[in-house]
């Protein structure tokens, strides 16, 4: 029932000193701006790695990179990731710089799906046959590509999760349909996983009561309106089992995990009342579905987890991965907030996995460009709802080429320069100077011509900076690089105070040079936005849905609604740009919340809004 592709982000590392002031002088105004700059990693979602183009549509001529539904497991204190239809799969010693590992026998068609198990650090086993059937893999040495197949052939291990207990007891979890629950049966680990005992039926959605599971874009679809559950996974966490599940749909804004918690690996299971435990509905790049939940070694745990891309296919998909954390009634939650702005990496002592405070700088910037074969704009809304507008080339004052698309905040659109040659480039002009810290680098597949991992792909350029347009210093020289970055995050080595960022193109993968969107992040110098008053709240007569309105803060570039279950579980949020109301479906029908609301710039965020109590 489901195609589930996989896309993964490599973060790189960053280093820096300690506290030091700067003099800026911006139209006269003299400010002194003091940092203090941690070494840390941190790390950028959609997560930067080497994506695989997909087999899957190739047949359409439709080519793209995609990467979902990851498998992530800690083995001998490092750790591997398996994503579907990938060829392979990337191991890390930090969970944040993944190298990919080209295995020495796989599935032909690479994994769909995939489950991955350590037991005991002794060996690792892996299931994940696109056809939904075949051996359980099992290796001692990832790390070296060695596989070895069972004997037995097993079915229905296709979007299945591979669970062996402290007591050796091995699960299997499956399901993807509308219709059809999440199911369990047990394996003998010790007899080729041969299956023993009763299949047993464990959970399914109930959209009446979960607004979240609801199918479409914004739980929204004008005919369907069963949402698919599926991705099963199970966690172990002082004595208690998550099963944890995705709903409604891949390729939605709002896919997201829930949780059911039970006192054995097969039931009963509980609804969780702060469900779901890992959504991103809002901002650049949404979703956080079809994941898993592995712990680091020193015992901080991260959920990896499907965001949806869908220009070029519905199956078109990216990485993320959260910070997660059980609270001290039992509660399973991911820190999502701000969640495709810079994080902290995993070797942060006490914040790893949040927001790092860097914010957006180039939203809404002016660019122009070299060259423009097309700008598209792109939305999809749902599997029978596809709206696509090719923009008119415009120009600006000056006779330079203009183009929009690339700092809208919308992976779906796209430009696309005329060649693939090092005579092309893009000018972004911020609407503030600002102290620029970073760079996220999108990346599109136009027409690549590429329909299967392919190594030696690499993306050369070089970015440069500047105070007035006219004086550019390089920042960053990736001329003679060999790393193959579609969602390339860069933190600079030394911030740079500038209002320009020029990227020079020299060579990407493909037959076409073409980006949906250039993101610079640090921090504006100006002054963060006021607090957000007049916040209103409307539970709608469908207690699923919910309206907000709010009184628009001057300089602001967005708001983030927070809510949750009580004052100190506000687990959930949703970013919006350029609006002053937002309408919602994805609240439990029978659940009270509490909300409140804060506003951002480049400069910061305001203090949150008072709290309100919304039977």
């Amino acid at each position: 029932m489901k195609n589930i592709f996989f896309f993964i982000v490599i973060a790189f590392m960053f280093s820096c000193n300690n506290e030091n002031k700067k003099e800026i002088d911006e139209k006269s105004n003299e400010k002194e701006v003091s940092e203090t700059v941690v070494n840390q990693q941190t790390y950028c979602n959609p997560l930067d790695i080497d994506y695989t183009y997909m087999v899957y549509n190739s047949s359409r001529n439709q080519s793209y990179r995609s990467g979902a539904d990851p498998a992530v497991i800690e083995f001998k204190g490092e750790y591997y990731m398996f994503v579907t239809r990938s060829f392979g799969y990337w191991h890390s010693t930090d969970l944040v710089n993944w190298n990919f590992i080209k295995p020495k026998q796989w599935f032909f068609e690479g994994s769909n799906a995939p489950t991955a198990f350590n037991y005991k650090d002794s060996l690792v086993y892996f299931a994940g046959d696109p056809a939904g059937y075949g051996s359980i893999l099992y290796t001692d040495n990832p790390k070296e590509g060695n596989w070895t197949p069972t004997a037995s052939i097993s079915n229905n291990i296709q979007d299945s999760e591979l669970f062996i207990d402290d007591d050796g007891k091995s699960y299997l979890f499956w399901g993807s349909s509308n219709v059809h629950p999440i199911r369990v049966k047990m394996l003998n680990k010790d007899d080729r996983f041969l299956e023993v005992g009763e299949r047993k039926e464990l959970i399914n959605l109930n959209e009446e009561e979960h607004g979240w599971e609801r199918f479409g874009e914004n739980n929204f679809h004008p005919t369907l309106k069963e949402g698919y559950m599926e991705g099963a996974s199970m966690t172990k966490h002082n004595g208690k089992y998550y099963l944890q599940y995705a709903a409604p749909g891949t390729q939605f804004n709002v896919y997201a995990d829930g949780v059911y918690i039970g006192d054995t690996p097969t039931g009963l299971f509980t609804y969780m009342k702060n469900n779901p435990m890992s959504f991103k509905p809002g901002g650049f790049t949404n979703g956080a579905g079809h994941g898993i939940t592995v712990k680091q070694t020193n015992g901080q745990y991260w959920h990896f987890a499907t965001m949806a891309l869908a220009s070029n296919a519905q199956w078109e998909r990216r990485l993320c991965m959260f910070p997660t954390y059980f609270d001290d009634d039992g509660l399973m939650y991911s820190t999502t907030d701000y969640g495709d702005y810079p994080r902290f990496g995993a070797n942060h002592p006490t914040k790893a996995g949040q927001h790092n405070g860097w914010m957006l700088l180039s939203y809404k910037g002016d660019v122009t460009v070299s060259s423009s074969l097309k700008q598209v704009m792109k939305f999809m809304s749902n599997d029978d709802e596809v709206e696509v507008n090719e923009l008119p080339l415009r120009k600006n004052e000056d006779g330079q080429i203009t183009s929009k698309v690339l700092t809208d905040e919308n992976p779906k659109t796209f430009w696309v320069a005329e060649a693939n040659n090092d005579k092309q480039w893009m000018t972004i002009e911020m609407k503030n100077a600002g102290s620029i810290k970073a760079l996220q680098l999108n990346f599109h597949d136009y027409e690549s011509g590429i329909y299967t991992r392919v190594e030696g792909l690499k993306h050369r350029f070089t970015i440069e900076t500047s105070k007035d347009g006219t004086t550019w210093q390089t920042v960053v020289d990736r001329s003679k690089s060999e790393k193959d970055a579609p969602n390339a995050y860069i933190v600079l080595d030394q911030p740079v105070t500038a209002k320009y960022v020029r990227y020079n193109n020299i060579e990407v993968p493909g037959n076409n040079f073409a980006m949906s969107e250039i993101r610079v992040f640090g921090l504006g110098l100006g002054n963060k936005p006021e607090q957000v008053s007049g916040f209103k709240i409307k539970r709608e007569t469908d207690r699923r849905d919910a309206s907000f309105s709010w009184q628009p803060v001057e300089g602001a570039q967005g708001y983030n609604i927070r809510w949750g279950i009580a004052k100190d579980k506000l687990y959930q949020s949703w970013q919006v740009y350029d609006t002053d109301s937002h309408f919602m479906r994805c609240l439990d029908r029978d659940t009270p919340y509490y909300f409140t609301i804060e506003a951002f710039n480049e400069n910061g965020i305001s203090a949150l809004s008072d709290i309100q109590y919304i039977k």
